[in-house]
């Protein structure tokens, strides 16, 4: 039981610890599970998944012991319950359709890098306002990595789209990892004209009523053009869901930063000229419209690039019923993606409505924490950037569950933590380590401010934590004697 002496930052770090150990013992269980399941036996990489995901998650706890003890708590036991659902998910169908291949460890070696990640983005991500002192550099880093698919050797054209890297066994999606970057750059930028985007538009009025306002170009110039270049690369690579989903980020960025409608009425109606024109340009992006509004058509199922793969999808769905049917039996497994644009399909076959509602639910917790960070941070820029990849977040999350259930048009988007793919689960745990520090900056006291965020955290009485101790003590003093 934590004592009531114990600092507010060491029973946040303590509740932290409790949650970890309950997400990683339903990581246990549930791998257990799905080996009883499918063979009668616990699975032999039971221990190894778990020392590895758990070490790692552990790793990063210790780290924001020291790093940001201010941290919010619910924010890394979610993303570790979610990777551990993703790995349970992966593993078991692979397993239940006879595959032998190292899809499971390979998403494993992801997860531990992914962590990797979060533990370098705590240590060099001291103060997240400094990154709005490179902007273009940002927008520069970012429009990089979109366009290097189109690199003649190692751009790979799958699917229709050239969205990838190949480097032997391995590719990695650019366009993952460019979203940060250019959210960067959009808060950099918003955070510095938002008042001139707020206050100066040019009015327009039809008889002399005014209809809607807009921009002045020489506000709007740079960020356009960036945003415009990205959407012509994603475009030229056919990469549309990235194209769909930074568009919508653009929007709602905008608005978060100057709080003018008629702004995001006129995206709204550029989005919907856009999709217009993408239809009539890409064969693929009128096949899923298609796919879309007419899925149960005799024609378009049976098609070879029809329907059956959303159709089978909802029938799986319907299988799940409110429990799940577990691995071992139903038609997830046999479906193509099931592991990644169908991933949660997959789960609601597995663990029926139940499971599919309580994943969803925590990453609507795990989004609500990222919201509830932004609006705690003190400087704009930092406001803007959370609120921004908070938003990346939930979007793609909608994008998703809204293409499996026919809602929208299937993009292929990955579900965050859950999918299969190297570059989407690093990107994502890059994300959570930007949010944890974030949080921290943001509910630090100013005294402890004043440290950098280095360490504020004293260590029991053993003879490295006494010397520990006693340099922390010197360096308050010298900062005292500073102030004063």
């Amino acid at each position: 039981m934590t004592d009531e002496t114990t600092p507010r930052h060491g029973r946040r770090r303590n509740t932290e610890l409790a949650m970890l150990t309950v997400a990683l013992s339903v990581f246990a269980i549930g791998l257990g599970l799905a080996g009883l399941q499918l063979d009668g036996r616990v699975p032999d990489v039971l221990w190894t998944f778990t020392a590895v995901l758990g070490s790692g998650a552990l790793a990063v706890h210790v780290a924001l012991r020291f790093l940001a003890p201010w941290a919010d708590p619910l924010i890394l036991p979610l993303t570790v319950l979610l990777n551990g659902i993703g790995l349970i998910l992966i593993w078991g169908l692979h397993a239940e359709a006879g595959d032998s291949d190292a899809t499971a460890p390979r998403q494993l070696m992801w997860t531990g890098l992914g962590q990797l990640a979060c533990l370098a983005t705590l240590l060099l991500v001291r103060r997240p306002q400094h990154l709005q002192r490179y902007p273009y550099l940002m927008a520069l880093a970012g429009l990089a990595l979109l366009a290097s698919p189109m690199l003649p050797v190692v751009g790979l054209d799958q699917y229709g789209a050239r969205r990838w890297l190949s480097f032997g066994d391995f590719t990695v999606q650019p366009s993952e990892f460019a979203k940060i970057p250019l959210v960067v750059f959009l808060a950099a930028y918003l955070g510095v004209k938002r008042d001139a985007l707020s206050l100066a538009a040019t009015q327009i009025t039809v008889r002399g009523v005014k209809i809607f306002s807009v921009p002045r170009m020489r506000d709007m110039g740079p960020m356009t053009a960036a945003w415009g270049i990205a959407i012509l690369i994603l475009v030229g690579t056919k990469d549309l869901g990235t194209s769909l989903l930074l568009f919508t980020l653009f929007l709602a960025m905008l608005y978060a930063a100057t709080q003018r409608k008629s702004w995001a009425g006129i995206g709204l109606a550029m989005f919907l000229a856009g999709a217009y024109a993408a239809h009539l340009l890409f064969w693929h992006v009128q096949q899923r419209v298609t796919i879309w509004l007419h899925a149960f058509s005799p024609e378009v199922y049976h098609d070879p690039q029809g329907s059956r793969q959303v159709v089978d999808g909802l029938f799986a769905l319907a299988d799940g019923g409110l429990l799940g049917v577990g691995f071992g039996t139903g038609r997830a497994s046999t479906l193509f993606a099931a592991d990644s644009d169908l991933i949660m399909v997959s789960l609601g076959e597995k663990f029926g409505l139940a499971g599919l509602a309580a994943v969803l639910v925590a990453t609507l917790l795990l989004v609500e924490r990222a919201f509830r960070a932004a609006l705690a941070a003190r400087e704009v820029f930092v406001k803007l950037m959370t609120t921004g990849l908070a938003f990346l977040w939930a979007f793609q999350v909608f994008v998703v569950v809204g293409g499996i259930t026919l809602l929208i048009p299937l993009s292929g988007m990955t579900f965050p933590l859950l999918a299969v793919g190297g570059s989407s689960l690093v990107t994502s745990w890059i994300v959570v380590g930007l949010w944890l520090r974030v949080g921290d900056q943001a509910r630090r006291p100013a005294a402890a401010s004043e440290h950098d965020g280095g360490p504020t955290v004293e260590l029991p009485s053993t003879v490295v934590g006494e010397v520990w101790n006693r340099a922390l003590a010197a360096t308050r003093s010298a900062a005292d004697g500073s102030a004063s």
